[in-house]
């Protein structure tokens, strides 16, 4: 557990945890998507904006959307968090980020049902896998920490519009990214290789999409008037799952972790910071660390980098 940190001008820390940075705050009348919440960071990001009180109205309205690869997991950690918060509105809905026809098919049933979207929340993600191609021929972690929720990003991007313009309040889409987009290729994307099998290097790769990403997005929405932002983060150094495919790495994390390492609800401080804090208002295109605004590496800074990812992007997705 991480005890030290100093302060930024935020006023939070490292050693912040996501209940204190969102201390205060109501989040009445707002409605957000979680992905990855039935574990880790997902799960306590998701427990705190419930705590938060966000939802749209009273009388079994959604809450808070948890979108989930094991809706059996799912179900698990909603119970978990009614039994803690029984007023929290949550649901639950399938979506394997991995999986182009998954992500659509998420986008459309969220879009058909007529719920707004205040809040979007990439979390998702894989880390340092054996080498795996997605079900659309892509590297694993290529598709599900960056792709996937590229394309779900602009599936839902409407409807975020929508709420916006409707209910006259800021939307936030928020990338879960990592330190880790500085240990890449020396070109930053292998455009020309994205299937490479080197894990760690296409995990960076992965993370630095993430990052590059939120910049483009945010640019295009100050671009067109919208009242959007789309920032990235950096969670933390953390003790979860994230790294099951590495038995002897993760053993060593558990055990070391306790002492050097953020606990989950430290590290799913800057997401709900990032999220909810009024703070936040109108800060767009930025990447933070321990709830205040961070330097990333001058590759992730590239404007004509994000403007390639972008393009690159769109044609493996087949979007708009």
């Amino acid at each position: 557990m991480l005890i030290f940190g100093r302060k930024g001008p935020s006023g939070f820390s490292s050693s912040s945890t996501a209940e204190e940075v969102t201390q205060g705050i109501d989040g009445f009348g707002l409605t957000a998507i979680v992905t990855g919440a039935s574990s880790g960071i997902g799960t306590e990001t998701t427990r705190v904006l419930a705590l938060r009180g966000v939802h749209i109205c009273p009388g079994g309205c959604v809450h808070v959307i948890m979108a989930v690869r094991n809706m059996d997991s799912g179900k698990k950690v909603k119970e978990s968090i009614i039994k803690k918060i029984p007023d929290a509105k949550i649901d639950i809905m399938g979506l394997n980020l991995s999986s182009m026809s998954s992500v659509r098919k998420f986008a459309s049933e969220y879009n058909c049902s007529g719920l707004p979207l205040n809040i979007f929340i990439n979390n998702a993600g894989v880390l340092a896998p054996p080498f795996m191609e997605s079900e659309d021929k892509i590297e694993l972690q290529f598709v599900t920490n960056h792709l996937g929720h590229f394309l779900l990003t602009n599936l839902l991007l409407d409807n975020m519009k929508k709420t916006a313009y409707e209910s006259q309040k800021e939307g936030r889409i928020v990338i879960v990214a990592s330190e880790a987009h500085r240990v890449v290729y020396r070109e930053g994307i292998r455009f020309d290789k994205i299937n490479d099998r080197s894990s760690i290097l296409a995990y960076g790769q992965s993370k630095l999409a993430n990052i590059l990403h939120a910049k483009e997005l945010s640019r295009r929405l100050k671009e067109g008037g919208v009242d959007i932002t789309a920032n990235s983060l950096h969670p933390g150094a953390i003790a979860t799952n994230l790294m099951r495919y590495h038995s002897f790495i993760n053993g060593l994390a558990g055990w070391i972790g306790k002492y050097v390492c953020k606990h989950i609800p430290q590290g799913a401080a800057t997401t709900c910071y990032v999220a909810l804090h009024p703070q936040v208002k109108g800060v767009s295109g930025e990447y933070f660390v321990d709830s205040n605004i961070g330097k990333p590496s001058s590759l992730a800074s590239d404007a004509e980098l994000a403007k390639k990812l972008w393009e690159f992007s769109l044609s493996l997705t087949k979007a708009e």
